[in-house]
């Protein structure tokens, strides 16, 4: 039996010297803050705040956090502070402990 099969990541994720990075498909304004669904692209994520004054990008450092535990400092979002389509970083998870954690 050979233990290097591994499957390949999905797109939305990818491994980084520091952790791993995260593309996300964000809607704000929901009844809960949640993961809904993994597309081919990207991850779908409700977050409950609204997307004004930087409040949905806090909640979704505050999500991810608590999510896998780790401090919001870990969480930090890469590109798209103003988009529904996110790039966020984490340090010290590896995608595969992220997939298995969340997923």
């Amino acid at each position: 039996m050979n233990d290097n099969n591994t499957e390949p990541l999905p797109k939305w994720i990818k491994d980084c010297k520091e952790g791993c990075k995260l593309t996300l498909r964000v809607t704000p304004r929901a009844s809960r803050s949640e993961i809904v669904a993994a597309e081919e692209s990207w991850l779908k994520v409700r977050l409950k705040a609204p997307p004004v004054d930087g409040k949905a990008n806090k909640e979704l450092i505050n999500f991810v956090a608590k999510l896998l535990k780790v401090p919001k400092k870990a969480v930090g979002i890469c590109a798209g502070e103003s988009a529904r389509l996110k790039r966020i970083r984490i340090t010290g998870i590896k995608p595969e402990d992220f997939i298995n954690k969340v997923l």
